[in-house]
């Protein structure tokens, strides 16, 4: 792709490092900022630097904080017994808006997978198996993506808590709302028969 300046063409090279942006995307996002005035694109610029520098992790969960406890951990009412492992900040995200769990997390950031050199030790286990024997903590929830390498932290973390006699859980999984049936991958329908729930005729 040819371009008229060397600036735009690094702001698009840069841009289209970003997930899920293509070179085009990348080139509309760059001519979008060049024409926001030179105070908007400055904003811009200092907040990506600005979150590059002064975000921190929480010192308990892994959360994304701007403080050394994030603001789940330090809540008084969240549930202090049950934690809830996840992957990443996003599903923290995703799960919090839910406004269905009032527990606390553990973010492990990313999860076991050997064909990209991910193993147990460049993750938070060990912070997390510490974190549960010491603690109040009665049940473990995995909330991992429904693939290979969800199931695989799942189950090797699972081995590491057994000795802590906790209860372990993990998300349902089935198939989502709206779907039909004939459009559902075999994994999932059959792990929705798995976790089937019972139904109760109302007196």
């Amino acid at each position: 792709m040819e371009y008229p300046s060397k600036a735009i063409e690094n702001a698009v090279n840069e841009l289209a490092n970003l997930p899920g942006i293509g070179k085009k995307t990348a080139l509309r996002l760059a001519l979008h900022i060049l024409k926001q005035t030179e105070e908007n694109a400055e904003k811009l610029g200092e907040s990506i630097i600005t979150l590059r520098k002064n975000i921190r992790y929480c010192d308990t969960c892994f959360n994304i904080s701007d403080e050394a406890t994030c603001n789940i951990c330090s809540n008084q009412r969240r549930n202090k017994e049950i934690l809830c492992v996840v992957e990443d900040t996003k599903d923290v995200i995703a799960l919090e808006n839910t406004h269905q769990f009032n527990g606390l997390y553990h973010v492990l950031g990313g999860l076991i997978n050997p064909l990209q050199g991910i193993g147990p030790s460049l993750l938070n286990i060990d912070p997390l198996i510490k974190r549960i024997s010491e603690s109040s903590i009665k049940e473990v929830i995995f909330a991992f993506s429904a693939n290979i390498e969800g199931d695989t932290t799942a189950f090797y973390i699972t081995k590491k808590l057994k000795p802590l006699g906790v209860k372990i859980s993990s998300i349902a999984r089935g198939i989502p709302v709206g779907l039909d049936l004939e459009f559902t991958d075999e994994v999932t329908l059959a792990r929705s028969i798995l976790n089937r729930t019972q139904i109760t005729a109302s007196e």
